[in-house]
């Protein structure tokens, strides 16, 4: 911590807001790449670095001096960014939902075609990452419209193994479908110009 921000923390300690804001401004970038990393969403990491600064902002007179004031600070943001991330419910999108999403209208634009093209693309993606037997179990069920008892014939397993697999493939397709969206935000942001 260089003597500036040791001064800036020591001000912000006494109620110096400009002092406080000279920390922002140093400790914005650190602050907002732990949350956008943890996050994985651009616009929810700006919120939450604006949230630790305010929770830092509000507990700064408790502050321990002899701690690193920028592990202190880090460490509110990763705290919050954690709650953050146990109120958000795994995208649990009904597959049956996603798939109407996908079937084309009668007379869809070239936008949308390309757009629902783009979306079967990814799910079959995302499917290629399913076990076998689970891939074939939600084929089945939301392509062909099989019922647990005529996959669980298919598959030669019982009806509860087929709703045990179906349950467990939504689950994993659920958490494949966060972390490639997780991993097209973090594209987007590495193509965007830095200002």
């Amino acid at each position: 911590m260089t003597h500036n921000q040791q001064e800036w923390l020591v001000a912000a300690q006494n109620g110096d807001d400009e002092a406080f804001s000279n920390l922002v401004i140093h400790y914005q970038n650190p602050v907002y790449n732990l949350c956008y990393r943890m996050l994985g969403d651009p616009q929810e990491a700006e919120d939450a670095a604006q949230e630790a600064f305010w929770r830092a902002y509000q507990a700064i007179r408790r502050y321990d001096r002899s701690r690193p004031f920028a592990t202190w600070l880090l460490s509110i943001a990763a705290h919050y960014c954690i709650d953050q991330q146990r109120k958000r419910r795994l995208p649990t999108m009904e597959i049956e939902d996603w798939m109407e999403e996908i079937v084309p209208d009668n007379l869809p634009g070239p936008e949308k075609i390309s757009g629902q093209r783009e979306e079967a693309q990814s799910l079959h993606q995302l499917l290629s990452g399913l076990n076998p037997q689970d891939r074939a179990a939600l084929i089945l069920r939301y392509w062909y419209e099989f019922s647990e008892e005529e996959i669980s014939r298919t598959l030669q397993l019982s009806v509860s193994a087929v709703k045990s697999r179906m349950h467990r493939a939504r689950h994993k397709l659920a958490g494949l479908y966060q972390a490639e969206q997780i991993a097209n935000a973090e594209r987007i942001q590495d193509e965007s110009p830095a200002f």
